[in-house]
């Protein structure tokens, strides 16, 4: 919303509490982004504590802030919370009924979403742990075949691979693991990067600015997980995530035709670099000798070729090698 409202003019301050933009991810990508956003216009006040509003004249407003020992005050015309959202639970009957609540204030459900009335799911905002549409979405194809068939057979919410997309500009996009979670969690990993810069479709759009970033296994190209910063991110992201679904790594990405020139093809370039950090290194000084070797016959076999036509005859002058028995 800052960033939009800037392209359009207007003066906007952006305060954040943590010590950059989008916390959950790397520096590197936030920097990236708050670059842009301050080339944009945006004021960005990171690190910055909103203590209190003060109401001003004609409508305007002085936000008074804090940083350590530091203070500051801000005024505009109008003041935007962006401070998350929580769970709508009440008015709804569920107090009455003893349908129990998470310390997040969250619906309480199990693997299959049921609550604890067997008979009631819920999914979404309300049942978390993520709050996004499609993530709902995700979760009610579960809650609804349990709730169809689950006499039957019931279906666990399989959470592993969820995308997420931050609609900035640039857009920032991520399946499964960064750096900074892999760390965290003690995951060995490998890194494979793409600059967007190097790709021949976002230099004829003239947005070079973003990369592509991929997660493997050590040794292996198992996809732990992929960022991508970038124009159209959040469509390009989907090719990883039906990748880590389906268990398919780097290789089957770099195997699969791209169209040129489009962004996609970042995806299979990232892959190719995969793969060019894991050629076989000890084959390699043997394909070098033995297409040495291929080269040196075709030279030969041009410098000296074979004779060929008809064998010529020998002349009945000359004496015959070939010694005749009596």
């Amino acid at each position: 919303m800052a960033q939009s409202f800037a392209q359009l003019g207007i003066r906007v301050s952006l305060i954040e509490l943590a010590d950059q933009l989008l916390p959950r991810e790397e520096r590197e990508v936030a920097e990236l982004l708050q670059a842009q956003m301050k080339d944009d216009g945006v004021e960005l006040l990171i690190g910055w504590r909103a203590e209190r509003v003060e109401s001003l004249t004609q409508g305007q407003i002085r936000l008074h802030l804090r940083r350590g020992d530091q203070r500051l005050e801000v005024e505009g015309d109008q003041l935007l919370l962006a401070l998350g959202r929580v769970a709508n639970v009440t008015g709804f009957g569920l107090e009455a009924l003893g349908v129990e609540l998470t310390p997040r204030g969250t619906i309480a459900v199990d693997a299959f979403l049921a609550t604890n009335y067997p008979s009631i799911s819920a999914v979404g905002d309300v049942a978390g742990p993520y709050q996004f549409t499609h993530f709902a979405a995700h979760q009610a194809w579960y809650a609804a075949v349990n709730a169809l068939f689950g006499q039957f057979k019931r279906v666990k919410a399989d959470y592993r691979v969820i995308p997420a997309a931050t609609y900035t500009s640039p857009e920032v996009a991520r399946v499964g693991l960064n750096r900074k979670e892999a760390q965290e969690q003690g995951i060995a990993f490998e890194t494979s990067r793409f600059e967007l810069k190097e790709l021949d479709r976002a230099i004829a759009d003239g947005e070079t600015q973003g990369f592509i970033e991929v997660l493997t296994a050590p040794g292996k190209d198992k996809i732990l997980g992929a960022t991508i910063v970038g124009p159209h991110a959040g469509e390009r992201i989907a090719e990883f995530t039906l990748a880590m679904r389906q268990k398919l790594g780097l290789g089957k990405v770099l195997g699969t035709i791209h169209a040129y020139p489009t962004l996609m093809e970042g995806n299979k370039y990232v892959a190719g670099q995969w793969k060019q950090a894991h050629k076989p290194e000890a084959l390699l000084p043997w394909l070098a000798r033995y297409h040495h070797w291929r080269r040196r016959g075709k030279l030969d076999a041009r410098q000296h070729p074979l004779q060929t036509g008809p064998t010529p005859l020998r002349d009945p002058a000359q004496p015959s090698t070939h010694h005749k028995e009596p």
